[in-house]
């Protein structure tokens, strides 16, 4: 229960930041002014509350008591507090009405003199000081579900190419690899391309189920049905493998692999999707309710005009979420024209989460022997890149090494001295 929100939580860049969706509820607001009138409503329209049936009203206290004297209180209730009613008073009267199970959040006033003790007492699970944004509103109700429930709330990362054959799967599947390594977080990928993905190939595993048979069972997939299907690459990182057979169509509905996520996210801190590169309903419902998405690109004209489609149309659909992330890969291939990656990112206007060197040798060695980069060489660039991925990726923040001070050398040969064996005196002669 919180007073008062981080202030740097508050901007959706903020990389820390995590907040799990709700599950199928009902929220019903009741609002004093426009502006948090606009924000409730703003709410409803976020991925986080996208289950949840939400109403926002007019009237405060003095309508929610009137409304719930002849009905039954939804799952979570919203109160906004104007400052001229005694607010504890109020609640009593609130509470003479309330169903059992019912949460309440309370958005209070500067002028509110309530001791929060005793907004506690009356059963108020949440208070946040007025005037609220959009992201209090989301991040209020979510935190009702996600600190109330002993279960963990998993952070999921898309990785989609802007075109194909831009090595999406292979950035997906290496900072997994290194989250799971590196942040000791336990982690699952998800190969979505069902008919040719490569995640088992690069893992070196030939798993007998996977993603198919969870997402085409004829039971709702539950923790049980998917330890069974989860492949184990290392002690940390897990695999939900695609068929990679064409034997049948995979045509799926928008929501076909909301079950999956939901129930991997109890249980898996780290959730990386490795999205193919196609526009679908459920391929567009999967990056836009992801905490994190990346875009792959290589530095060319097509892939400049898709990746700016891409982040244009995402941004629009998450205005509370951290815009998506791109990052550039294959760049400096021999003999090919290139897109400056100055030009690529002015026109973007952000600059790539990664610029990856094109490097035939390592990655083909690397895929043609199931291992990741930083297998085949740990102190190759790229390890860095993906190792900074990782962080940046799984809220970490992003590893700034040290500057080297301009007396670094001096100092070296300075310890050095006392180490080493005394020359022998030379005799006179």
């Amino acid at each position: 229960m919180t007073r008062l929100h981080d202030e740097d939580a508050d901007d959706p860049q903020h990389p820390e930041e995590h907040i799990a969706p709700v599950p199928r509820i009902s929220v019903q607001a009741f609002c004093e002014t426009e502006q948090t009138l606009a924000a409730v409503t703003a709410a409803g329209q976020d991925r986080r509350l996208a289950k949840a049936h939400l109403t926002a009203k007019d009237g405060g206290l003095a309508a929610a008591i009137e409304v719930y004297e002849s009905m039954p209180t939804p799952n979570v209730i919203v109160i906004e507090s104007d400052g001229t009613r005694d607010i504890l008073e109020g609640l009593d009267d609130l509470a003479g009405v309330c169903d059992p199970g019912t949460r309440v959040v309370v958005i209070g006033n500067p002028n509110d003199t309530a001791p929060y003790r005793e907004l506690v007492r009356r059963g108020v699970n949440d208070y946040v000081v007025g005037p609220v944004e959009t992201l209090d509103v989301v991040r209020s109700i979510c935190s009702l579900f996600s600190a109330s429930e002993t279960i963990i709330t998993g952070r999921v990362i898309a990785v989609v190419g802007a075109k194909g054959g831009v090595g999406a799967s292979t950035v997906a599947h290496n900072v997994a690899w290194t989250i799971a390594r590196d942040l000791s977080l336990d982690s699952v990928v998800i190969d979505l391309d069902l008919a040719f993905g490569t995640a088992s190939l690069d893992y070196n595993q030939d798993p007998v189920q996977g993603i198919a048979n969870a997402v085409l069972s004829q039971d709702r997939p539950d923790t049980a049905l998917m330890e069974r299907l989860l492949a184990k690459c290392t002690e940390r990182l897990s695999l939900l493998a695609a068929p990679a057979t064409l034997d049948r169509v995979y045509d799926f509905g928008a929501e076909a692999f909301d079950a999956v996520f939901d129930t991997l996210r109890m249980t898996t801190p780290c959730i990386v999707l490795d999205v193919p590169h196609q526009w679908s309903g459920w391929t567009r419902r999967a990056l836009v309710n992801a905490d994190d998405i990346v875009i792959v690109a290589e530095p060319d004209l097509a892939n400049l005009r898709n990746t700016k489609n891409m982040l244009s149309v995402l941004k629009a659909a998450r205005p509370n979420d951290r815009p998506p992330l791109y990052c550039l890969n294959q760049v400096g291939m021999h003999k090919r024209a290139e897109i400056d990656v100055k030009a690529f990112a002015k026109t973007m206007e952000s600059q790539p989460i990664a610029v990856i060197p094109f490097d035939s040798k390592l990655f083909s060695t690397a895929a043609n022997n199931g291992q990741m980069i930083a297998e085949v060489s740990k102190n190759h660039r790229t390890s860095a890149l993906f190792q900074s991925m990782a962080n940046r990726l799984a809220g970490r923040g992003e590893v700034k090494k040290p500057k080297r001070s301009l007396l670094e050398p001096l100092l070296r040969k300075l310890k050095g001295r006392p180490g080493r064996p005394s020359a022998p005196h030379r005799k006179a002669s």
